[in-house]
């Protein structure tokens, strides 16, 4: 499994987010993770993306136990926030540039991808110049910079029009994903497995073919 999250738990203060969280994702399968606001999505995300820790419960992520094992899961996930992660005052190829280095990757990928997501003629701009959807393709880049195995998507399509959304989607296939969306049809269709979260608990984790858009729906009311 490229994921394994058993009983996981997390809590601020006496705010419980996460409590009792179990699901395993097959390498090369989508997990879409559904839920209202203040159901523990994107924490579930930063604990995958080791920038939280659990407080119960075993998290493994290719193969590796969270966090004890952190620094060698890293530079194998990419990770798109809800916040670009992106230093504004640098331009977009300044960024990636960064980005690269710290991963050892080829600047050619870095032209590469601009070129992919039409972002190439406004690289040397700065990424507060950008709008919200360039700033995103920007964004979207950088997780896919060094080609990871598991990516966690916080609302990928998120500012970008119809034409932006086709550019980047593609690129965002292949490996283990994350998926955290508000669309219901656009994350069902992406999906293998679905997990929905309400009240911090999982209320269903089931292979896609067994959940409907009602069913996702009702975790809304």
């Amino acid at each position: 499994m490229a994921i394994e999250l058993t009983g996981v738990g997390r809590a601020y203060g006496e705010r419980v987010v996460l409590r009792d969280v179990s699901v395993t994702v097959p390498a090369g399968a989508t997990l879409a993770v559904f839920g209202p606001n203040g159901a523990g999505k994107t924490t579930l995300l930063r604990i995958l993306a080791t920038l939280l820790r659990p407080q119960a419960g075993s998290v493994r992520v290719l193969g590796h136990p969270l966090p004890d094992d952190a620094y060698a899961v890293r530079g194998r996930i990419g990770l798109l926030a809800h916040d670009p992660l992106l230093y504004r005052d640098l331009s977009a190829r300044e960024n990636l540039t960064f980005h690269a280095r710290l991963h050892r990757v080829a600047a050619t990928r870095v032209e590469d991808l601009l070129e992919r997501v039409q972002m190439a003629g406004r690289a040397d701009e700065p990424v507060r110049m950008l709008s919200r959807g360039m700033a995103q393709r920007v964004a979207i880049c950088r997780a896919l910079l060094h080609e990871p195995e598991v990516l966690l998507l916080d609302e990928p399509f998120a500012n970008l029009d119809p034409g932006a959304a086709a550019l980047v989607e593609p690129l965002l296939s292949g490996p283990t994903r994350v998926l955290i969306s508000h669309d219901v049809d656009e994350g069902l269709a992406a999906a293998d497995l679905v997990l929905g979260l309400k009240g911090s608990r999982a209320a269903f984790v089931a292979p896609v073919a067994e959940v409907d858009a009602a069913r996702v729906k009702e975790l809304y009311r």
